[in-house]
């Protein structure tokens, strides 16, 4: 390993590290906002279980975007899954903080920063996995699916046998043998 694939390595799994780090602390840093967010329409059972009806579904969308940068794939709908569930709670936690600037800043900052460093571990991922050769999206198509014409089994210039010869002008005019007043 060349000491530039090593260091980009190292940076890959550091960058993972911290966003694991910052994902955690930003599920513990918003647990209390969600739980009390929950807590007047909710039975109390659930009320403890509340902050994983919104970091479950992000994080099993989350495992399968990792999942989909390392087979080189899309994950669309996983990332809506993310942005939604990341929307919900920046929103349930801005609506439970003092009306400040301040503090509806502080308590969205969490979801934003753990959003923030998912996205860069998901582009570390696919920055650090040499590129797949591109496959050929469609097959070369025969000559006469493109529209030009065959000529096997065509009689003389290219129509079939047993035509007219005005059907056979027809083949050739580019007016399909409408002439337009041209004189057909």
């Amino acid at each position: 390993m060349t000491l530039l694939r090593t260091g980009s390595l190292f940076t890959a799994v550091l960058v993972a590290v911290i966003a694991a780090v910052v994902s955690v602390l930003s599920g513990l840093a918003i647990c209390d906002a969600l739980r009390h967010s929950a807590g007047l329409h909710t039975a109390r059972a659930v009320v403890g279980w509340w902050p994983l009806l919104i970091y479950g579904p992000w994080m099993v969308a989350s495992l399968s975007i990792l999942r989909s940068a390392l087979h080189q794939r899309r994950a669309l709908h996983s990332w809506s899954i993310v942005l939604l569930f990341s929307t919900l709670a920046t929103v349930l936690c801005v609506a439970q903080a003092p009306r400040t600037i301040a503090a509806g800043t502080s308590s969205a900052l969490p979801a934003v920063a753990a959003l923030a460093c998912f996205q860069q571990l998901v582009r570390q991922i696919t920055l650090t996995r040499p590129p797949r050769q591109a496959a050929p999206r469609h097959r070369t198509r025969p000559a006469s699916v493109l529209g030009h014409a065959v000529t096997a089994g065509r009689g003389q210039g290219g129509v079939p046998p047993g035509y007219s010869a005005a059907e056979r002008k027809a083949v050739h005019s580019p007016s399909g043998g409408r002439g337009f007043g041209y004189g057909a």
